[in-house]
């Protein structure tokens, strides 16, 4: 399947599961391809017929976005140079899950979530430790005696018990021993943060090479350069998240306008580019169009938000 098929049977599994879903980007320069939104649930994802060209540098612009917006990073993915990706099972890599469309449709649609995860040295599962420990002592076993079912060590009995996974092999032979579900489902949409975001993020008396920017710092924002985005930059401004775009305005501002407010309408944030002009134009879709003198003008980051809000055309989003 190639990878525009990809895209757009991952975009009909979340819509189908009641998904807000952006139109396609696809665009191998930027870091994500689509994101989608359901209630609280915001997903910024990726899909590869290979997950061996996801790269170091678009995980990371991964997570700085997702950190930023309160999302989880995904990726979806076909197969790697060791094969097809199985169904039910997550992989990771670079700190970001990766599952099939096969494993989207069974966690979103049929309500199956995966229970295995790849790891170096094979397939694991995570156990309910609480549960396990419980019946252990509840019922008189000994550790000995379920390190011999297992097939583990009675160390190993003990690190299961605080939250160590289990092999496969091992954990069904508790289960099957206990008589007892304690293998637990997994949500590929976990994401435990890096604070990517944190770390290039710029405020304060910093400055950056580009000089809008420090324009926008100069009046109390704080901003964070994406390089595989189509926007160039987040800026935030008084608990508000602003896709920042820069450009003339021209067809390529058109388009790449249309784009950032599509994006920004499943964020549900604002987005701004900021031009060295502007015409008769106030906002290209929900995208304001603000110029760099304006901002010069402005006294603080509360003006910008104000600007932006009344520009885009919707007073309703947060």
């Amino acid at each position: 399947m190639g990878r525009e098929d990809l895209i757009n049977t991952t975009r009909a599994v979340l819509a189908r599961a009641g998904y807000s879903v952006s139109s396609p980007l696809n665009m191998r320069s930027v870091c994500f391809d689509i994101v989608g939104r359901k209630k609280e649930s915001l997903l910024i994802i990726k899909v590869l017929s290979n997950i061996d060209a996801f790269s170091r540098e678009n995980a990371d612009e991964m997570k700085i976005l997702a950190e930023a917006l309160g999302a989880s990073p995904i990726l979806i993915g076909e197969r790697s140079s060791s094969g097809s990706l199985e169904s039910g099972i997550v992989y990771s890599r670079f700190n970001i899950s990766i599952i099939s469309n096969e494993t989207l449709a069974d966690h979103l649609l049929e309500e199956i979530p995966p229970l295995i995860f790849a790891a170096p040295g094979g397939l694991y599962v995570k156990l309910d430790k609480d549960l396990l420990k419980h019946l252990r002592e509840t019922r008189g076993i000994s550790l000995g005696t379920l390190a011999e079912t297992a097939g583990v060590s009675r160390r190993t009995i003990q690190m299961y018990e605080t939250g160590m996974s289990a092999m496969i092999d091992a954990a069904i032979r508790l289960e099957e021993f206990l008589n007892v579900p304690i293998i637990e489902a997994m949500n590929p949409f976990d994401y435990k943060s890096e604070d990517k975001s944190r770390e290039y993020e710029v405020s304060g008396p910093r400055r950056t090479d580009v000089q809008i920017f420090n324009v926008l710092l100069d009046i109390g924002c704080s901003v964070t350069p994406t390089a595989r985005s189509p926007f160039e930059a987040l800026t935030r401004s008084e608990k508000m998240v602003i896709l920042t775009g820069l450009g003339n305005e021209d067809e390529r501002l058109m388009h790449k306008a249309s784009i950032v407010s599509d994006i920004s309408r499943i964020l549900g944030q604002h987005s701004v580019i900021i031009v060295e002009r502007k015409g008769r134009l106030d906002n290209i879709q929900s995208t304001a169009i603000v110029t760099k003198d304006e901002i010069k003008k402005m006294d603080d980051q509360s003006e910008l938000k104000n600007l932006v809000i009344e520009r885009s055309g919707h007073d309703d989003k947060r």
